[in-house]
Formats: structure tokens, sequence, C-alpha cells
């Protein structure tokens, strides 16, 4: 089916393309899988309009089919594996990070999530035979985090050029919630001029639960923290790419948050990440990573070391 334009969908001008791309929904697919309600609040249009907008949107996406088992395998022989520089760590991980996939590490304050972060987007710009992706990388910093610095001390480490690391690592600082969104469509718009095959957001929860606090605005903070990941995955399906996140971890039992070592996100985050990796401190200086979620792999821990040349066993 010929792909269109959002122009082109029956009653739908350039004021109401306009809105749906202010909105995000910047293909035919996710209009056409959108809710009418959904649509009418996020684009300020009737909710009839936005019904008659689906109707039409369904009958151009593509929607596709269903597969055998040995078409999928056949489509998971392009994954590619990044490694963690741990060896335990990417025995735990089934050899290293896939493509094609959510990794999520979540922690309390100092467990590494951010060093992580940097060594896995070092290690990105490695060729393909040491561990790499031989890949550029895009950084989202919602805390402001990055530090040039540190890459470098990574980098001569592995005996790479450090400025040239740091050309491939494009970071952009997201404000609020609204902005961390959009800058993922950003990301998208790179990808398509730049081989990039690791996306990070760290973290990916603080601005979410800045923003919205109390009972009352949970259901709004979860619906759009939905859109959120499933825009990622989005992403690293189209370029079989990795997307890593970093999740805060609740700093008391309440009702909102849940016990004190569940990662902030709830069941949307649970259910859309395809890993689940929770960091924690150990004895003498060591951290350990336990996999708590995966959909082939056995839950374990690995027991590995940050230091000023990055993560080692």
């Amino acid at each position: 089916m010929a792909k269109i334009s959002l122009e082109e969908l029956p009653g739908v001008g350039p004021a109401i393309s306009e809105k749906l791309r202010e909105a995000g929904y910047n293909d035919i697919m996710a209009i056409a899988v959108a809710s009418p309600k959904t649509l009418a609040e996020e684009c300020d249009i009737g909710e009839k309009k936005a019904q008659d907008i689906i109707e039409g949107a369904k009958m151009y996406a593509d929607v596709g089919g269903f597969e055998s088992g040995e078409e999928i395998m056949e489509r998971r022989k392009s994954i590619l594996k990044l490694t963690t520089g741990s060896k335990a760590f990417d025995e735990l991980m089934g050899g290293g990070l896939e493509t094609q996939s959510i990794t999520e590490f979540y922690g309390e304050f100092g467990s590494c999530k951010t060093q992580v972060c940097f060594q896995l987007a070092v290690n990105a710009t490695m060729p393909v035979e040491k561990g790499g992706f031989d890949s550029e990388v895009i950084m989202i910093d919602t805390e402001n985090t990055f530090r040039p610095e540190r890459i470098i001390q990574m980098a001569n480490h592995l005996g790479l050029d450090p400025i040239e690391t740091l050309k491939k690592i494009h970071v952009a600082r997201a404000f609020n919630s609204h902005h961390q969104i959009l800058l993922v469509d950003k990301a998208a718009e790179l990808a398509k001029e730049r081989n990039v095959r690791l996306l990070i957001v760290d973290s990916l929860t603080s601005h979410f639960r800045a923003e919205y606090v109390g009972r009352g605005t949970l259901a709004e903070r979860q619906q759009i923290l939905n859109r959120h990941m499933h825009d990622l995955l989005a992403f690293a399906t189209v370029n079989n790419a990795l997307i890593a996140v970093t999740n805060q971890v609740s700093a008391k039992p309440d009702a909102f948050f849940g016990d004190p070592t569940r990662p902030i996100g709830g069941h949307i985050v649970g259910h859309t990440a395809t890993f689940r990796v929770y960091l924690r401190k150990g004895k003498a200086g060591k951290r350990i990573a336990r996999l708590v979620d995966s959909p082939n792999l056995p839950e374990g821990e690995a027991v590995f070391t940050v230091s000023e040349d990055g993560i080692i066993d």
C-alpha cells in the first residue's frame, strides 16, 4: 500500500495536520491505533472528527499480519550485542545488551546507573569485533549528569581516540517531560542521517516524578509515560538500536510509589522494558547487577567494579 502524508487523510487539512504533529502523531499507523477520546483531547478536536480521522487512517495503515516463528527467528539474526565492559555482566545478559530492545537499569542513588550508560556510549563507538556497534550514540540527559571528561577517561583506557569518541556521542538536555518526549522524535530524525545504534535516556522518570505529584495525576502520568516508552521501542525496532534507560527507585514505601526497591513507573515501564537490571552497591566498592526480568534469560547476578577506567570485572 502506498505511503501517504497526514494531509492526504480524509478530513485532515493543514491546521489539523499541524495539531496532529504537535501532539506527536507523525505517521498514519500512530493515528490508526489511537483511541478517539485520546486523539480528540490531545489535538483539541471533536471526538466525532477524531473518529473519522482514525477510520481514514485505518484504510491506509500497514497493520501487518502474522509471521511464523521461523520468520521471526530469521529477523532476530540481525540483532547486535553490545559489551558492558565486564565479562561477568555480559554473561548475565546473554553475551551483551541486545538491539531492538529496551534495557532498564534501576537502583538507588550511587548505584552507578549513569556510569554504566557512559560506558555503553563509549563501547558503542568501538568496532563490532571488539563488542561495539561501530556506531554513533544519542543521549537524552534529564538530570544534567553528562560529563565529557568521564568519556575521555573511558576512551583512553580502551585505546580509542577520545575526541573522535566524543564526536560520535550526541547529547541533548531535556528540561521537562514534554521536552524529553519531543527529543525522541528529534533522535529519529538524526538517525535517518547517521548510523545510530544506541539511544540512552538518563533518567527516564525523573521529570515525570517531579511534574506529576499526587494520586490525582497518576493516570495522566502513566498514559504519557506509556506513549514515551512505545516511541522508544519503535526507535529500537526501526533503527536496529539498543535503548538503555535509567530509572530511580522509590525513596519510601507508600501507596503512590510502592516499596523502596521498586522502580518508578509501575507496570507501564515494567511491561515495556525488555530487560530490567537492578544495580546496587556491594562490599569493597564493588557493584552488583541483578537481572530481574527478561523474555529469554534466567534471573541471576553479576559482580563488577566501577574504576577510573570505567566498568571492569
